[in-house]
């Protein structure tokens, strides 16, 4: 397939609302940066953080979008260009503490964003 037929444009995929704090994400989406996807995927599957989970099921749900619109295109050129998380809005809860008071947790959540391309040979 030409690069015309795939458009010469990203295919972007976005998770949002993730409740999992954008520095702990961070770590793992440095890692998969301009990797090919099936290798991510792979390091994902089998990582110790918690935040593989739900990357390598972005990435695979990616993967999925691309071959259902182009369905002749070769899935193992991909690759991912580009990945990066924002900080999504913040839940705040109160924890009691000592003599009445009460001190505030942040529980953060994270926008995750993965730009997947063809290999460039």
């Amino acid at each position: 397939m030409s690069d015309n037929e795939f458009g010469n444009r990203a295919n972007i995929i976005r998770l949002n609302g993730v409740r999992i704090a954008p520095r702990k994400l961070r770590v793992l989406v440095d890692m998969i940066r301009h990797m090919d996807v099936q290798e991510a995927i792979t390091v994902l599957q089998y990582s110790e953080r918690r935040a593989g989970v739900p990357l390598a099921k972005l990435l695979e749900s990616g993967v999925a979008n691309i071959r259902e619109s182009i369905p002749d295109w070769n899935i193992d050129d991909l690759v991912v260009a580009s990945a990066w998380v924002n900080e999504g809005p913040t839940m705040r809860r109160f924890r009691p503490r000592a003599r009445g008071m009460a001190s505030r947790i942040r529980k953060r959540t994270s926008q995750v964003t993965v730009e997947l391309r063809p290999a460039e040979d």
